[in-house]
């Protein structure tokens, strides 16, 4: 019988088990190294949320609204088959991923350059406020969503109005609080109601004013919320020689599937039906609440906690520096009478609208007035102080556009109505 030969390449299977332990001991250290980096992120999390007190939901809020909704459309693909749309690059992609990471880390875009130098110029950020004016800080407004079941399983309120001249300023938390400004005379166009003052996010809301509730997420109340704060603005101005209208719509009520996210395109209609109903308006003011702490919200004048003030320009608006002056008269205003309540003026584009409906007019802002842990006390006397610099500027704006131009014959010109 003829035994056939086998020869065994001892070198070859030494090789390929060194290879397998590379492999094992790679796999092992990125497992391990996974879990301490995920470890490390969660501990960090727990001391931010113990020394700042802010909600860790705020962080992942900020994480999410810096991703796209064709990042989550691809996630959502990986389990639905036919989902991705075709011909449309994947997310997943190692490319993709790849950018991703490095933008989640450095916060620059591989693909757009300019994010190099965005942080140093004024202006060329599209993914956070940027300050358009120099008042001494550095503090941007922080806007974080409400938690998907705010709006959930709770009574919604009533479904608000437009009205005009909405009374004295008393019937909204008694006297003027705080050191008074001089009362402004009626502005020339006496009788017209020139001045609206509405909310989009109507049920931003002060903890101080919801006993038991500690999470700044949940800031939220179809009563007692930010809607007070205009109709205080409102009143103060009446109060000023302004006539101003007030609107209280109340938007979780009224949308039939309200979506958070639709805030602006809700009240554009109530812009809208302002306008037509009442035809002398000509300034338009958004009032909101700053999701910044106490410590970044409150300015004290004379021994007296004031509210702080931010006012807000819509990057995406291709008119923005007509709203950016109009804003910047106020903030002018204000500051000589109130000096440290304003925070300045702060641009947005890449964080949601993007516009805030300020294309509506060019005398339209938007105002963030306090935080959630400032009162509402606090936010009528910082009212009562934005009032008078509202009521400055415009009776200067009429008294301007009440002065007569020279005719050609040596008589006086009237202003066309």
């Amino acid at each position: 019988m003829k035994w056939s030969a086998v020869t065994v390449n001892l070198s070859k299977v030494r090789k390929t088990g060194q290879m397998l332990g590379v492999y094992s001991k790679t796999l092992s250290m990125l497992m391990i190294g996974c879990f301490i980096f995920f470890m490390v992120l969660g501990v960090l999390g727990y001391v931010q949320s113990r020394v700042s007190g802010a909600s860790p939901n705020a962080s992942m809020k900020g994480l999410a609204a810096s991703v796209s909704s064709r990042f989550f459309m691809d996630m959502m693909g990986l389990e639905v088959p036919g989902l991705p749309a075709g011909g449309k690059s994947f997310t997943f992609s190692q490319s993709n991923v790849s950018n991703f990471l490095f933008a989640l880390v450095t916060d620059l875009n591989p693909n757009d350059p300019k994010t190099l130098i965005a942080r140093e110029v004024p202006g060329m950020s599209q993914t956070r406020a940027v300050p358009l004016n120099n008042v001494g800080s550095i503090d941007t407004p922080e806007d974080y969503s409400p938690r998907s079941d705010v709006f959930e399983g709770k009574e919604l309120g009533s479904e608000g109005t437009i009205t005009a001249n909405p009374g004295s300023a008393g019937e909204t938390g008694g006297a003027v609080l705080g050191p008074q400004a001089p009362t402004a005379q009626p502005p020339a166009a006496a009788g017209k109601n020139v001045a609206f003052i509405y909310q989009s996010h109507n049920q931003e809301s002060y903890l101080p004013e919801l006993p038991g509730e500690k999470d700044p997420d949940k800031a939220y109340d179809p009563k007692k919320n930010v809607t007070q704060v205009g109709l205080r603005l409102a009143q103060r101005l009446e109060k000023e020689g302004i006539g101003a209208v007030h609107s209280d719509k109340n938007y979780p009520a009224i949308e039939k599937g309200f979506n958070y996210y639709f805030s602006y395109k809700y009240s554009l209609k109530t812009l809208q039906e302002a306008s037509a109903g009442h035809p002398d308006l000509d300034y338009y003011f958004d009032i909101h609440r700053d999701s910044q702490r106490r410590s970044k919200t409150t300015a004290t004048i004379k021994g007296v906690d004031y509210a702080q003030i931010y006012f807000i320009i819509g990057g995406k608006n291709p008119n923005y520096k007509q709203n950016y002056e109009f804003a910047e008269k106020i903030h002018e205003a204000l500051e000589a009478k109130f000096p440290g309540i304003s925070k300045g003026i702060h641009a947005k584009s890449g964080e949601g609208n993007g516009v805030y409906n300020q294309n509506f007019s060019p005398n339209s802002v938007l105002v963030e007035v306090g935080g959630v842990d400032n009162s509402l006390e606090e936010c009528y006397r910082t009212a009562d102080a934005l009032a008078a610099a509202i009521a400055e500027v415009i009776l200067n704006a009429e008294k301007v556009d009440a002065k007569p131009s020279p005719a050609s014959d040596g008589t006086s010109a009237k202003k066309p109505s």
